[in-house]
This record gives structure tokens, C-alpha cells and sequence, in this order.
């Protein structure tokens, strides 16, 4: 048929970006299991890629990823430079960074997908901690409020970018801790970042171990002294006494 005999143009389907997911570890043996069998449900196309960048962890961490079927690197620990590691490794159009207790789903893949044809540079989802009560519900709100206002997301919110712009701000600044906002900062002054309404489940166990007052207290107190510029280092180190 006449592709303009009834008045209209066909025009070409456009074609879907390739996605690396890229999960840093770290002696997360315990949590595993549930993890990879998240993971494995993803429906993934072939040009899509799927790696995991292991720290240096002391207990069967790797192991288990490698019996479920998937590649791990390894690299010297610190976040940073496992993310930093993973997305040197991979070549997909778009680069996703997720916790390995935050589970992602197939639509979340394809969202991530359909931001790339519209020209958007890098994103990130609204957050639901996993766990049900109420006061778990208002501190997700208030998170996804806050990162929506200031285009500034942490690692549990799915972050994800384009392989160009990764590569234009350089990456992951390598420090310590504050990767992640350091690095959203950078994309914003690129413009172009995305919202998702969709949500990413993210554990709540660090907020149910330590206590959600003590957990707000800290991180607030963590932000605080990164914008006054206290050494990372010093930060991380306040970070890891909590863990």
C-alpha cells in the first residue's frame, strides 16, 4: 500500500536505546539470594547488559553471582570506583546504577528507555522503602519531594545517565562518600534531568536497625558537613561507625 494514499506519513519506529545495569557489592552474601532472584526476572534484550562490581568482599559474595549466572568484577573497594569500574566495562547507550537492595522492574527498564529518544540526559525513580508503616511511607514522600526540587538523588533512587554525559563530567568523583549527590550536581548543571513517577522498592534496613530518628539525624547531619566541605573521608568514616 501507498504509504500517502489515505492522507498519512509512516514514518520510521524508532529504535529503543541499549541499557547497562551496573550493581556495586560488597559482603552482601545475606541479601543475595533474594536479590538474584529479582534480577533474573528482568526481561533484558540482547543488546542489553548486566554487570555486578564486587569490592573485595570477605564472605561468598561473588561466588553466588557467578552461580546465578552473572559477570563480577573486581575492584578496589569504595563505590565509586566499582561504578566507575562497571560503566568503563560496558558500551550500552545509557548507563543504570542500582543498589543491590533496590529492586528495578521490566517497566522501570523500559522508562529509562523511552527518556533517551526524548533527549534527556540523566534521571532518576521515586523511592518506596520497603517497609509498610505509615512512617516509612512519609519519609519516601519527603525524599522524592526533595530530589524532584533540587535534581540531587542518592544511589537508592535508580540513578541513571547517558553514556555521553557519564563520560563528559567524568564520571563518579572518587571519593569516599557523597558520590552520588557529587555526581548528580554535575548533571544538572548539564540540564536535561528526568523525575520518574515510577518507583523503585528500596530496603529499609538500615532505617529499622538503627532507628528512623537516628537515621534522619545522621544523614542530615552527613549533607550538612559535605556542603561545608568536611573531607569525605571524614564523613565516611562517620558513616561506617553507624553500619
Amino acid at each position: 500500500m501507498d504509504p500517502y494514499c489515505c492522507g498519512y506519513i509512516t514514518l520510521p519506529k524508532q529504535t529503543l536505546p541499549s541499557l547497562a545495569i551496573v550493581i556495586p557489592v560488597f559482603n552482601e552474601e545475606k541479601y543475595l539470594p533474594h536479590a538474584l532472584k529479582e534480577i533474573q526476572r528482568l526481561e533484558l534484550e540482547t543488546t542489553d547488559e548486566l554487570v555486578f562490581i564486587d569490592g573485595g568482599s570477605n564472605d561468598n559474595t561473588k561466588q553466588l553471582i557467578q552461580d546465578a549466572g552473572f559477570h563480577c568484577l573486581i575492584s578496589k573497594a569504595g563505590r565509586a570506583k566499582q561504578m566507575n569500574m562497571g560503566a568503563q566495562n560496558t558500551v550500552s547507550d545509557i548507563i543504570l546504577f542500582l543498589h543491590i537492595d533496590t529492586s528495578l522492574s521490566s517497566s522501570n527498564i523500559s522508562s529509562i528507555k523511552k527518556t533517551y529518544n526524548q533527549g534527556l540526559l540523566s534521571g532518576r525513580f521515586n523511592i518506596r522503602l520497603s517497609n509498610n508503616r505509615l512512617s516509612y511511607r512519609i519519609i519516601s514522600f519527603f525524599i522524592n519531594i526533595r530530589s524532584c526540587l533540587t535534581k540531587v538523588s542518592t544511589g537508592d533512587q535508580g540513578m541513571f545517565v547517558t553514556r555521553d554525559s557519564f563520560m563528559a563530567v567524568g564520571g563518579f568523583p572518587e571519593v569516599a562518600l557523597m558520590e552520588d549527590i557529587a555526581l548528580s550536581k554535575k548533571l544538572r548543571a548539564l540540564g536535561r534531568v528526568v523525575c520518574l513517577q515510577d518507583e523503585l522498592t528500596t530496603s529499609s534496613r538500615r532505617w529499622e536497625h538503627y532507628g528512623i530518628i537516628k537515621t534522619v539525624l545522621l544523614m542530615w547531619k552527613l549533607r550538612l558537613l559535605y556542603w561545608l566541605g568536611v573531607n569525605p573521608e571524614k564523613l565516611a568514616k562517620m558513616y561506617r561507625r553507624t553500619r
